[in-house]
């Protein structure tokens, strides 16, 4: 394998149960790339996701950080090498801005060590890019889901990984924050460099915020590439089941979604 933070995924299957949820699912992750998973419900992605963040073992095939299979990694030394954000996330009501931030450091930290001079660079720096220090001492639960996300982004940064992977980053929030949210994941891959590999479902995001597209249909891929190549008519229709017209807007694909 390549640079540290590589992935490549191989055969995965997964099933719960007697469903077959995921089947002989190859591809490997663009280094120093935007990938998006497009598919719709039921199509694979989420499950994939958990498959890669090691929330869920897979059953067939295998996973590869840099040439290792994550299925012989611990989940500390995991966490050192690849950080991400779910879905949906809780903390306790009390938890300050800067305290959830600081638990970004927690693999790198031996039991009650507190963090040294680096981490603290590290927490603050993390602060800084999501612009979330003017909040530190606020409560998280008091932020907007907005804010709250770019919290829980600033945490992951703090881990100091060239891999993050995020799950519906946009999930619940107005238009004005999803746009924040995906410039600002944006500016993490092009300004420093990271991987990152996020589940969204607005195809015209996707596009306009990806260098790589991986589309799911029914547990397999339907498509992989770059926005330009993958975006068609007859994908849209295989992937979600509606025809819908294309246009180009800003030398890009554009899909009309009404």
């Amino acid at each position: 394998m390549g640079a540290e933070g590589s992935v490549e995924i191989k055969n995965l299957s997964f099933s719960y149960g007697n469903n077959r949820v995921l089947e002989d699912v190859s591809f490997a992750v663009a280094e120093g790339k935007v990938t998006t998973i497009l598919g719709s419900n039921g199509s694979g992605k989420s499950t994939l996701f958990y498959l890669m963040t090691k929330n869920l073992t897979a059953r067939g095939g295998e996973i590869l950080l840099d040439g290792k299979n994550i299925n012989g990694i611990r989940l500390r030394d995991f966490a050192k090498r690849v950080s991400m954000v779910s879905q949906t996330n809780t903390i306790a009501g009390d938890v300050t801005v800067e305290r959830l931030v600081s638990y970004g450091r927690t693999p790198f930290l031996s039991f009650m060590q507190r963090p040294g001079d680096e981490d603290r660079c590290l927490i603050e720096w993390a602060m800084e890019v999501t612009d979330v220090g003017k909040h530190r001492a606020k409560a998280v639960s008091t932020l907007s889901g907005g804010q709250r996300q770019r919290v829980w982004i600033a945490m992951a940064l703090a881990q100091n990984t060239k891999l993050l992977l995020l799950d519906e980053p946009t999930t619940y929030l107005d238009i004005r924050y999803q746009i924040e949210i995906l410039r600002l994941i944006r500016r993490l891959n092009i300004e420093f460099g990271i991987t990152i590999v996020m589940v969204l479902h607005d195809m015209n995001q996707a596009i306009h915020y990806s260098d790589e597209i991986l589309g799911l249909k029914d547990g397999r891929i339907a498509a992989c590439g770059a926005p330009d190549e993958v975006f068609t008519p007859k994908l849209i229709e295989e992937i979600y089941g509606v025809r819908l017209k294309m246009l180009r807007t800003d030398d890009k694909p554009f899909v009309l979604q009404i």
